[in-house]
């Protein structure tokens, strides 16, 4: 027998520390983490641009300490999002502008709350609660007053299970990009910038005595045979499409790349920034699996852990249909087809981005000139190292792209179960775990 109840009459809230009590100066590069609105997702933790305090500063500040299984909100933005702690954030600190709520039932699975949360009835109560209409803001009133529909702890604990698996496996899916990732990094560095790329009889060129000459235009040693080259002598490139509101608004439309798609910091795609063009384009605005991008605006000032201008990335094989890119990036295409893989990286890499951030200009969004990147000078493998290089970073990316997709089938399947599970609709026993 499931019974309502308000979220407030089964849980304490806690706002976070006010600007009084956390100061900018307290913010250190290593320290515990804070989460604040920006790294709050749907259920989840967005580590990409996390804050830092002191150890002293938790202490001082000890009663906004967070514990696994409380739920974290944001009260201004976005305020239909949490993030679930689990163990792994165990003890980082809640930011000034959230809201902590804490379990204090024990007849109530805390992570079938942050489920039920993720409703589309419960968005929608958050939203209509809020006040401010150019940035949305909650208070913990109305948190409290949130409606949640509790079964048997028994049934909550199968609930749970279900969609939390599903999470989970997302999540691994997410972990093993990340390192396949890391071991195409690894790779690049290995080859192209140790230089030890593999020869004949296997052993790397330059640790095996394999001949280096100096470089008067780069000023430094490359292989013997390798050339130097302007990268504009080994690209074509071109914007994509320029679009206004309707064009996206409707969600209608085909796939559309664009600035958002971009991971900060990185060259990888995000999922949750595509957008849907709705509208005439023409044909050589339509990618193909594996195409080399470029994003070419930024709408916050420089800062190298997490820029996207000036970034790189391979289109991923996920689309059934076309996919076309807007305005905010630009299409790299290559003479040489392998010779793409060897530039995605290089353009991913510290020392390149820290050049091409020179190109930038804007003041409340950035722009990127593409004279930078067409006047770099860089050395040009063999044709033999590049093949071998393009062909194993294929191998991945392709990886990559059969795991983006099951995990869009997977996210699909939660969000499916998610209402029915809820509401009943898909009835669960303790004695039978299946949905």
């Amino acid at each position: 027998m499931s019974k309502e109840v308000l979220l407030g009459s089964i849980a304490d809230l806690k706002t976070g520390p006010f600007g009084t009590q956390l100061h900018a100066d307290e913010y250190v590069s290593e320290g515990v983490p804070v989460i604040n609105v920006r790294n709050i997702g749907y259920g989840n933790i967005l580590a990409d641009d996390i804050d830092m305090v002191s150890e002293e500063t938790v202490s001082r500040l000890s009663e906004h300490k967070l514990c696994e299984n409380d739920i974290v909100f944001g009260r201004k933005g976005s305020i239909d999002r949490h993030a679930f702690i689990d163990k792994r954030y165990d003890g980082w600190m809640q930011g000034s502008d959230c809201i902590r709520v804490r379990i204090q039932n024990s007849d109530v699975n805390p992570r079938y709350v942050s489920h039920y949360l993720k409703l589309d009835s419960v968005k929608k109560q958050l939203i209509n609660g809020a006040v401010g209409s150019t940035m949305p803001s909650m208070n913990s009133d109305v948190l409290k007053s949130i409606s949640v529909l509790l079964p048997d702890k028994s049934v909550q604990d199968v609930v749970e299970g279900i969609l939390s698996g599903i999470e989970e496996k997302i999540e691994n899916n997410n972990t093993i990009c990340s390192n396949l990732e890391a071991m195409a990094k690894l790779l690049y560095d290995y080859w192209f910038v140790q230089f030890d790329f593999p020869v004949e009889n296997g052993k790397p060129y330059k640790s095996s005595g394999g001949k280096m000459v100096w470089n008067e235009e780069l000023k430094r040693e490359i292989p013997a045979g390798w050339e130097v080259g302007r990268i504009g002598d080994m690209i074509t490139t071109e914007r994509g499409i320029s679009y206004s509101t309707p064009n996206i608004m409707t969600g209608n439309g085909v796939p559309m790349l664009n600035l958002a798609t971009f991971m900060p910091g990185g060259g990888s795609y995000k999922a949750d920034g595509l957008k849907h063009f709705l509208g005439d384009y023409p044909k050589n605005k339509v990618l193909k699996p594996f195409e080399l991008i470029m994003c070419n605006t930024q709408q916050t000032a420089i800062k190298f852990e997490t820029d996207i201008i000036g970034r790189a990335m391979l289109v991923p094989d996920i689309f059934a249909g076309d996919v076309v890119f807007s305005h905010h990036v630009n299409v790299i295409r290559t003479s040489v087809e392998n010779m793409k893989y060897y530039l995605l990286f290089l353009f991913n890499s510290d020392y390149y981005h820290k050049y091409i951030s020179g190109f930038t200009n804007g003041t409340n969004i950035l722009g990127l000139s593409f004279n930078g990147v067409e006047d770099y000078l860089v050395e040009i493998p063999s044709t033999e190292v590049l093949k071998a290089f393009g062909e194993r970073i294929l191998g991945i990316e392709r990886k990559k792209s059969e795991i983006i997709l099951e995990n869009q089938q997977l996210a699909s399947l939660r969000d499916f179960l998610l209402p029915m599970l809820m509401n009943g609709q898909v009835k669960v026993t303790p004695q039978n775990k299946e949905a």
